[in-house]
């Protein structure tokens, strides 16, 4: 473990690879899992606010749910996340032409209709942040369904936290991430990488 500032991050962060494949994948984590995306607190008045900008890109399926559900909820752990689709996919999500699961949230930041990209968990993963009262911990989340951006990631010698790089500067500002490069070098010169 890495301590920078109040955040403790795990060495697999630098040493473990990972690019996301969608074309292997089709965008899986979006749809499996037991719940739907962890939502900061900020980001559920953020979901009732885009709502209406989201809503042309999203399903029938997915705008039934959400009028049935909310645009988030608290989940069994009684955490806030996104509403899911029987158990399935995340509500704010649709399939492209060639099959693969994709953010509508992102899909209306791409087109330039609101300043948000996405919840920051979704942008963040693989790693997972876990809050205590003195400091963040950030983990590597291992799952399955990812096998092919280990590959790719492996492949192509890209460390998580490189790829990364746009949504750890988005969550922990320009700073940290150099403080991560910097860790990053340390390890490499102790042989730890």
């Amino acid at each position: 473990m890495i301590q920078i500032d109040d955040k403790i991050i795990s060495t697999d962060i630098f040493a473990k690879r990972f690019v996301c494949n969608l074309d292997k994948c089709k965008g899986e984590c979006c749809v499996e899992g037991e719940s739907g995306a962890p939502l900061e607190e900020d980001e559920t008045q953020i979901l009732e606010d885009i709502y209406p900008v989201v809503k042309p890109f999203l399903t029938e399926k997915a705008i039934n749910e959400i009028e049935k559900q909310g645009k988030w909820i608290v989940d069994s752990d009684g955490d806030k996340v996104t509403p899911i689709i029987n158990g399935k996919e995340c509500v704010y999500t649709y399939f492209d032409e060639e099959g693969i699961c994709k953010c509508a949230i992102d899909k209306a930041h791409q087109e330039g209709l609101i300043d948000f990209k996405k919840p920051i968990s979704c942008h963040l993963y693989p790693i997972r942040i876990e809050k205590y009262p003195e400091f963040e911990a950030l983990n590597y989340h291992v799952w399955p369904i990812c096998h092919p951006a280990r590959e790719l990631g492996s492949h192509l010698g890209v460390p998580i936290y490189k790829f990364l790089k746009e949504p750890i500067i988005r969550k922990y500002g320009e700073v940290f991430y150099k403080e991560m490069e910097d860790v990053e070098d340390t390890l490499k010169n102790q042989g730890m990488l």
